[in-house]
């Protein structure tokens, strides 16, 4: 009985530790989106229009981590269709973490 119980209590840790790194996971996406972000509209308010290969490297691992399969054929040549692409990948983390709650 007092394995059981204590087989219980792990299993509870664990979770909350899964849950824990999801949420932590999630949250420092969303602010590494928001400094892509910031850095984007600074392109744009400079008037460039092609991003620059660190940027374009980022948002690509950022694809392929978040696994939004529709994003990867987006086009993201411009200043602002890689912003546009940013934005879904936070619309989705944000749902996502509505249906985790």
């Amino acid at each position: 009985m007092i394995q059981d119980a204590n087989s219980a209590i792990e299993n509870v840790r664990e979770r909350d530790r899964r849950i824990s790194e999801s949420k932590y996971w999630r949250r420092n996406t969303m602010r590494y989106i928001d400094q892509l972000l910031n850095e984007l509209e600074m392109l744009n308010l400079a008037d460039r229009v092609e991003v620059p290969k660190p940027i374009s490297s980022a948002v690509s691992r950022l694809i392929d981590e978040c696994e939004v399969i529709a994003l990867a054929e987006q086009p993201r040549t411009t200043v602002s269709e890689t912003m546009d692409v940013l934005f879904e990948i936070q619309d989705s983390l944000m749902f996502n973490q509505i249906e985790d709650e």
